[in-house]
């Protein structure tokens, strides 16, 4: 095959308010090598492990802004912050922080802020009881919670906001690697929850970021 092997959604921005990330799972370290050196706007990349950003050139890996613990990076300065935060990320506990950073690394990416809030899983309830207030005061929740992922399910329940939930492939045997965390979200009583696929921190973000364009989007029907 000649020419590139990559073909960059240079008008998703224009699209969708903001821009393309690329997925590094499953590239090589010379396939990300190349797409870095073709881009001429700021990129956020997800996924991409220690092992494969180790392998870049030492004067990309000097260039990125690279978070281990959610595999995330940035290509160039990311937007400017927009000021106080209207998205909380909360987790059920620690063992879902990667996949809530993910989601926090983006929104931080596309200027938006958001309120961490981790460990309020519903093994001690008081622990979100006492920040439920703060909740109350976002626009989106993202909610990152694997086993049972009940902690979706009561934050829907408590809060006015829009609630995103990311099942996260945490927990023992019949956890099945989220799945069980998955159908527990989707059969959630608390109306109007919805999810993501399982550990996806980014698609969490895209979709805060969708609602809040939108909301604030200017009305078009005048």
């Amino acid at each position: 095959m000649s020419g590139p092997e990559f073909v960059l959604d240079e008008m998703r921005t224009t699209r969708l308010g903001f821009g393309e990330a690329m997925f590094c799972a499953g590239k090589s370290p010379a396939q990300i090598a190349a797409i870095l050196e073709s881009l001429r706007a700021p990129m956020l990349l997800t996924r991409l492990d220690p092992g494969r950003f180790a392998a870049l050139p030492p004067g990309q890996q000097a260039a990125l802004d690279y978070d281990p613990v959610s595999q995330t990076a940035f290509s160039g300065a990311p937007n400017p912050s927009m000021g106080l935060a209207e998205i909380a990320v909360v987790t059920a506990g620690t063992s879902d922080v990667p996949v809530a950073l993910e989601a926090v690394r983006t929104l931080a990416f596309q200027g938006r802020r958001a309120e961490v809030i981790a460990d309020v899983g519903v093994a001690g309830l008081w622990r979100l009881l006492r920040r439920v207030e703060e909740l109350r005061a976002m626009r989106v929740i993202i909610v990152a919670a694997g086993m049972d992922a009940a902690l979706p399910s009561v934050i829907g329940g408590l809060v006015g906001g829009v609630v995103i939930a990311v099942p996260t492939s945490v927990g023992y045997g019949v956890a099945a690697g989220g799945y069980a965390a998955l159908n527990a979200i989707l059969a959630s009583c608390a109306p109007g929850i919805v999810t993501v696929n399982i550990d996806n921190g980014y698609g969490a973000a895209c979709a805060a970021l969708r609602v809040l364009g939108q909301s604030s989007a200017p009305d078009k029907t005048a």
